[in-house]
């Protein structure tokens, strides 16, 4: 195929390329499949998912729109998997070998600086399913009907909105739970002390006392307006900040066996004594209170801007809630998203926060260009491709050598990869 020249319009996806081997993708893939030989099928067609992940796509359903034109050669394969195959791939592997797969690549996105770890944000995110199953039916907002989602629980961090990983729910599984083995997931990931940002919906004993407890991570997250909260606040001296907000402090037991004891904030606003309004928090952090409610906690809703920004490279969507499936499918798309985020770092800043979607239609999917083989380097010819782009990709060999990278692509069998500009 490449000796005929392959000609298309998805030629822009091969710009993820040097980023793979910059993340150390093909051993990452290796690893999940435990397949090391360099010839294996298996890690190939985990690669394809990846790409799909990255072009925004559901899978085999588009196979015409992206065979010959360049997609399946970027995996090393001269076919387009069927959603068979790759049904039959992810059956094949279970929840801990994914749960691995995230934790080694987290390790190596800390390593290359992705999480400075300061803030972790850490928030439920329920994805529509068209599963058969019977489920509970949940609603995302009063007006809207209920449907079947299945529950992810995402961590991402505060400072560069990067994710480092995430859980998935079951009937066994519970916030407390999922939360639980993702702070765990966490403490291997940062090596430093950092401070977990999180919603109502986990504030539960079990979880309070553990994270109360951590020997590196504190916590900060808004109470329920319960009466045993509530009562406090008459005794409580409340200090002005600023017109018609003050911030008071007292001290939360919980109902737990060991009476653990833990910080309580109060944020009150209104200017009336009759129109005050109260919000309570817990931590277990020693910041000063109006740096906590004010500066820190509104940090939290970055975590929702990541949805908005990335939630289309898999993570808005389940045909199945098969949990080894699943669960494998959408940590590939991790991958996807951490090569994106080193290819974002290379375009002008107004083009830094476009979607997944924005960036597969124009980037990924939307430039002309061939590919052929000379020797034993791939040449991809871009023609309208940005100028911005130029100077990070051409003699891309030599550019990767002297960060100390083998440009030899594995999954290529060995090839080289260069990118010429008309």
């Amino acid at each position: 195929m490449l000796a005929e020249k392959i000609s298309g319009t998805h030629v822009g996806l091969w710009l993820l390329v040097p980023e793979h081997l910059r993340l150390g993708t093909w051993d990452l893939l290796t690893a999940w499949t435990g397949i090391h030989d360099s010839k294996a099928l298996d890690p190939r067609l985990a690669l394809q998912m990846v790409h799909e992940s990255a072009l925004c796509v559901t899978g085999v359903r588009e196979r015409r729109t992206l065979r010959q034109k360049g997609f399946e050669t970027l995996n090393g394969l001269p076919f387009v998997a069927t959603d068979q195959s790759i049904h039959e791939l992810l059956n094949r592997h279970t929840v801990a070998e994914a749960t691995s797969l995230q934790l080694a690549l987290g390790q190596i996105r800390r390593s290359q600086g992705h999480y400075p770890g300061r803030l972790i944000l850490i928030d439920p995110h329920r994805i529509k399913t068209y599963s058969k199953r019977q489920m509970q039916l949940k609603k995302d907002h009063t007006s809207k009907r209920a449907s079947k989602v299945m529950q992810t629980f995402f961590a991402v961090d505060g400072d560069t909105h990067q994710p480092f990983g995430f859980g998935i729910g079951s009937s066994a599984v519970t916030a407390t739970k999922a939360t639980l083995s993702l702070i765990e997931q966490l403490t291997n990931i940062l090596p430093t002390e950092a401070l977990v940002i999180a919603d109502k919906e986990h504030f539960t004993i079990e979880l309070l006392n553990s994270l109360s407890k951590h020997p590196r991570f504190t916590f900060l997250m808004p109470a329920p307006r319960h009466k045993n909260i509530l009562k406090q606040i008459p005794t409580m001296k409340f200090t002005p900040l600023w017109a018609g907000y003050a911030a008071a402090e007292g001290i939360y037991e919980l109902a737990d066996q060991d009476k653990t004891l833990i910080r309580l904030i109060m944020q009150r606003t209104g200017e009336r004594e009759d129109a005050y309004q109260y919000q309570p928090f817990v931590t277990s952090s020693q910041l000063p209170a109006d740096d906590l409610m004010t500066l820190i906690f509104p940090e939290r809703w970055h975590i929702e801007e990541f949805f908005n920004t990335e939630s289309a490279l898999g993570w808005n969507r389940a045909s199945t809630h098969n949990l080894h499936i699943r669960f494998a499918r959408l940590s590939l798309a991790l991958i996807a998203q951490a090569a994106t985020y080193q290819l974002r770092q290379k375009l002008p800043e107004n083009m830094k926060n476009w979607t997944a979607q924005s960036l597969a239609q124009k980037l990924f999917a939307g430039i002309d260009g061939d590919i052929r083989v000379r020797d034993d380097m791939i040449v991809v010819t871009l023609y309208n491709a940005p100028n911005y782009i130029k100077e990070h990709y051409e003699n891309l060999p030599q550019k990767l050598q002297a960060e100390g990278i083998n440009p030899k692509i594995p999954w290529l069998y060995d090839f080289k990869l260069d990118f010429r500009f008309r």
